[in-house]
């Protein structure tokens, strides 16, 4: 769980670090034998990542197929789903005996975040019955608010990119009028504003509107 931490200050990309989560889960967790990550994108589009080995993939289809079970429950509404028995599992009437025939007996998954176009679940299961108890419900939930933390942190940086190229798309649109109308940068900004205000239109597609008259 230390190292886990140490590799928040380390740049890593997305999806090693999903794999770090579900190979953390199998190593750390009793019981598990198989994890992943599911993202369920607007449209309920299911992708798979970070599959320990090739199983997790193929419940979340199954999952997709039949528009029921644990990891998309968790991803869209519960924090944590948990079965100790699929066998005797009613809440998923054709999962369960689905995922029971591919020798998956229990599960636990547990919420990473739900936003407007993408939800996610980190998910773990076992082929034996039983084998959850608080312990590996208190490091999945660990496991997955670390897998949470790095989504967010990439959510704010592409927020941050973002934010950067639509200010550097404003500031050529001004120079533009600035040389255009031979007006200051205060008054080139506020012709901009008046624009979008005028036509409903976000400032930046204002500004991207001046930059494309470039030229003429």
């Amino acid at each position: 769980m230390a190292e886990l931490a140490r590799t928040m200050v380390t740049p890593r990309g997305l999806d090693q670090v999903f794999t770090d989560v579900t190979e953390a889960a199998v190593e750390l967790i009793p019981g598990c034998d198989v994890a992943g990550v599911l993202l369920v994108k607007k449209g309920r589009e299911f992708e798979a990542l970070a599959d320990t080995d090739g199983l997790a993939g193929q419940l979340d289809k199954l999952q997709h197929d039949f528009g029921e079970g644990p990891c998309a429950q968790a991803a869209l509404q519960e924090t944590i789903v948990r079965t100790d028995d699929l066998r005797s599992e009613t809440r998923w009437p054709r999962y369960a005996p689905a995922a029971v025939q591919l020798g998956v007996l229990s599960g636990q998954s547990f919420k990473l975040y739900t936003a407007d176009r993408t939800a996610g679940a980190l998910n773990m299961f076992a082929f034996e019955a039983g084998v959850w108890d608080t312990e590996a419900e208190t490091i999945g939930s660990v496991l997955a608010a670390h897998a949470a933390a790095a989504i967010l942190t990439e959510r704010h940086g592409e927020h941050m990119q973002s934010a950067l190229s639509s200010r550097d798309r404003i500031g050529q649109a001004k120079g533009i009028i600035m040389e255009r109308y031979g007006v200051d940068d205060v008054r080139a900004f506020d012709m901009l504003r008046l624009l979008s205000q005028e036509k409903q239109t976000k400032l930046v597609e204002i500004a991207d509107r001046v930059i494309a008259t470039r030229g003429d």
